[in-house]
């Protein structure tokens, strides 16, 4: 008899990516990563994979996006409590532009602060975007705007993270979605700038029952309210947000009725009525905010919340 040969696999449990929630994170995102890239946008990518190399041993701080994958990796521990035989899971995937050469350190660093993360893609010189699909990616997280742009044309949904210095907040995972242009589509926000603020109210009674178009965060966020969906709202590892500039009185209840047609369960709702955001978030402390607006983005900077913009 000949001993079948079994296949080099890591000690991570290993994801169904046909039933998980697959997250893609680049390297910048996860970890801080501005000095390096200073490095290689003044010296060059040769520069660049030497520094690497000689400090392949030494881990990389946290970046924005860390603490959000801790947090997912939090769910799946608890998910597994409850059900060993769980398949719809978080599942991280590391696809970075480094080369593999540079990426030893990348793999240590992951491995110095116990992530679960058992694939890395190193696509040197490519657009590695093109990788997405086919490895079922339901969000990807980059600090390369070229990057996000290619991934929302390839039609995953996609975030532009910005480096900052952030507290890491503790579980449950917390998530925060802006609405028109995040999780619903910018409809409203096209009547907004053609008719006004009035011509956009009126847009809105006129289509109350009319459930609004999928935004690029859409399929995202239900997936995230699929796993929510697990556990009583007690004890759920997960809870979700909208924060939106919308009027609750004026705009507030199709929002409402789109996300019961979905079968989306937000866990808190914010109608601002175009106040600042920051003070909110500031409370609620999330894991990653999501915005299409670039003040919206910088006013949650500056409470140091994580952020991720959606252009």
């Amino acid at each position: 008899f000949f001993a079948i040969p079994q296949p080099l696999v890591s000690s991570v449990l290993q994801k169904d990516p046909c039933e998980a929630l697959v997250i893609a994170v680049t390297t910048r995102a996860i970890f801080n990563l501005e000095k390096e890239h200073t490095l290689y946008l003044e010296k060059g990518k040769e520069e660049y994979t030497r520094h690497q190399q000689a400090n392949q041993d030494k881990p990389l701080p946290p970046g924005t996006a860390f603490a959000f994958i801790q947090a997912a990796q939090y769910v799946n521990e608890k998910i597994l409590e409850s059900n060993p035989a769980e398949k719809d899971l978080f599942d991280i995937l590391v696809l970075s532009n480094n080369s593999p050469e540079s990426g030893v350190r990348i793999i240590n660093s992951t491995k110095h602060y116990g992530l679960e993360i058992s694939k890395f893609c190193f696509v040197s010189d490519e657009d590695s975007t093109q990788y997405l699909k086919s490895h079922g990616v339901k969000l990807f997280l980059s600090a390369d705007r070229i990057d996000v742009c290619n991934a929302l044309r390839r039609g995953v949904s996609a975030a532009l993270v910005f480096q900052q210095q952030v507290q890491a907040p503790s579980t449950p995972l917390r998530v925060v979605f802006d609405g028109d242009a995040v999780l619903f589509s910018d409809e409203t926000d096209q009547v907004f700038q053609e008719q006004g603020l009035e011509g956009a109210v009126q847009y809105e009674r006129a289509m109350e029952a009319v459930p609004m178009g999928e935004g690029p965060l859409k399929a995202f966020a239900v997936h995230l309210g699929k796993i929510r969906k697990k556990f009583s709202q007690e004890k759920s590892p997960i809870r979700t947000y909208l924060v939106t500039a919308r009027s609750g009185r004026d705009m507030g209840v199709r929002a409402i009725k789109t996300l019961r047609e979905w079968g989306l369960t937000i866990d808190e709702a914010f109608f601002m009525d175009g106040a600042p955001k920051g003070p909110i978030l500031a409370q609620i402390q999330p894991h990653i905010f999501f915005d299409d607006g670039l003040h919206n983005i910088q006013g949650a900077q500056d409470m140091g919340v994580p952020s991720a913009w959606v252009p």
